[in-house]
């Protein structure tokens, strides 16, 4: 069993790329085998039906749904972009359902393994909105399994420790539950 983790940013600084590797982090510490991914990695242009129909989907669209299904659970870092998610993850989450092999809708790689979700804002909210929206795309509009744990991370610009590690250990311990209750289900996901 295996998770993959990845940020909903490329920002340099990002507090969200910063939650992702700390999430990386205990889950090694804890013997849960994972890997961090980068979207910058994965340059798609933005979604366009005429761009799909007459090319399909990008390369880097149908190695990201590739490796995808390499993992049995995936964490992602979701940052807040007026109430909602980055255009950056969205646009990810969209190319990746159009990868379609014969016979197939295009939503079994999400459908066939279990997410977690958490963000990180410098504002009060900790990106609770943009969690919000990302359950209802990945749950309603794609069919996948999240699991309910989440951490929404306020004030990200002041909550991390030099080491990376989190100033409050409340919200540490609860982004712990996040990853083990991550792993747990997709152990079970991965069982025959």
């Amino acid at each position: 069993m295996r998770l993959m983790f990845f940020a909903g940013s490329t920002r340099e600084g990002s507090y969200n790329r910063k939650l992702v590797r700390l999430a990386h982090r205990i889950a090694e510490a804890n013997g849960i085998e994972g890997v961090v991914i980068e979207l910058k990695d994965y340059p798609m242009p933005f979604y366009n039906g005429d761009l799909d129909a007459s090319d399909g989907p990008p390369k880097a669209a149908r190695e990201f749904r590739a490796l995808l299904g390499e993992y049995q659970g995936v964490f992602i870092a979701s940052p807040e972009y007026n109430s909602s998610i980055a255009p950056l993850l969205k646009n990810t989450l969209d190319w990746v359902t159009r990868v379609r092999a014969k016979g197939e809708t295009g939503l079994e790689v999400y459908k066939s393994r279990v997410f977690a979700i958490s963000g990180a804002s410098p504002g009060n909210y900790g990106a609770m909105r943009s969690l919000l929206h990302l359950r209802q795309i990945l749950e309603v509009g794609i069919g996948a399994t999240v699991i309910p744990q989440q951490l929404a991370l306020p004030r990200a610009g002041d909550a991390f420790e030099e080491d990376g590690s989190l100033k409050d250990k409340t919200l540490q311990e609860m982004l712990k539950a996040v990853v083990e209750a991550l792993a747990v289900a997709a152990r079970k996901f991965a069982s025959p």
